[in-house]
């Protein structure tokens, strides 16, 4: 995928700046008048606003829209365009900020409204599949690695495990599906200890049995065409396309940004195996960790 991080937001960003730029031409508005009607002494502000070279905040855009004398509509839909930009990257940092409870919070609205969840995952357990055990300590792990600061972390951790638990609920949903494609790799993986990774991989088998839930596992040697393993994303019907990067949190909205997706989904699965061949594969990975000894 060409577009595959927060680049996305900077590519929203860009073109919203051409946007305050074609709108600033339009009135016959130089950079340097521009800067001068907005009270600044340095005219480059403009420039990089209008490049997209740092965040353009709401108040850019009212600027902009005053000073070139948009109509009332056309700046209600830029200001749309702004939002929904602003909303595409989000530090883990401002995700956070309220605690990892007001994080899982903040995302179950998306859940409850699906229609149709698609989720591709090389590396982790989704979310949605997890035991309680498995996402304890995978949230644990988040607030190490991202520096999560709250007054009461064991309490603010725990109200994060039930929220995500609680939310496990919607598989239950008559009208909604739920596709999952993992690498193999993941059932091998074993981040936490030999009977959380265990229990993990029966629940795997358990919910495979859900009428609304499918899962397909990538074979480690799978004839893969030429098609490589991708960073993990989650689809919310095809209005939303979710991805947790390294630095941050990614949401696309772009309807030829979520095509993109659309295609590597269909790609995936085709790689992946379902049914009583991804019950084997759980299966082998399963003896494995049992056989292992140590914790």
């Amino acid at each position: 995928m060409s577009r595959p991080s927060s680049s996305s937001a900077q590519a929203a960003r860009q073109r919203l700046g051409e946007q305050l730029r074609a709108l600033r031409e339009a009135a016959h508005i130089s950079g340097v008048r521009f800067a001068e009607l907005a009270g600044w002494r340095d005219s480059s502000v403009v420039s990089k606003v209008e490049k997209g070279q740092r965040t353009i905040t709401a108040d850019h855009v009212r600027l902009w829209c005053r000073v070139c004398a948009a109509s009332p509509r056309r700046t209600e839909e830029l200001l749309s365009e702004q939002a929904a930009a602003e909303r595409m990257w989000m530090t883990y940092q401002q995700l956070n900020r309220g605690g990892l409870a007001g994080a899982q919070k903040s995302v179950r609205e998306q859940y409850e409204q699906l229609t149709l969840s698609r989720s591709y995952q090389p590396k982790l357990i989704p979310g949605m599949l997890q035991v309680e055990d498995y996402t304890r300590h995978a949230l644990t792990g988040v607030i190490i690695e991202q520096s999560v600061e709250v007054p009461d972390a064991d309490d603010d951790l725990a109200e994060a495990v039930a929220e995500r638990m609680a939310r496990q609920g919607l598989l239950g949903r008559p009208d909604a599906r739920w596709l999952y494609v993992l690498e193999e790799a993941v059932l091998r993986f074993r981040p936490y200890s030999r009977q959380v990774h265990a229990a993990q991989l029966r629940h795997l088998m358990q919910v495979m049995r859900r009428p609304n839930v499918v899962l397909g596992i990538i074979p480690m040697d799978a004839r893969r065409r030429g098609i490589h393993p991708a960073e993990a994303f989650n689809m919310f019907d095809s209005d939303l396309v979710t991805v947790e990067l390294v630095s941050g949190y990614l949401s696309v909205t772009t309807p030829a940004e979520i095509a993109m997706y659309e295609f590597e989904w269909n790609r995936l699965s085709s790689l992946a195996v379902f049914g009583d061949r991804a019950r084997a594969l759980i299966g082998e990975a399963l003896n494995a960790a049992e056989d292992q000894d140590g914790s």
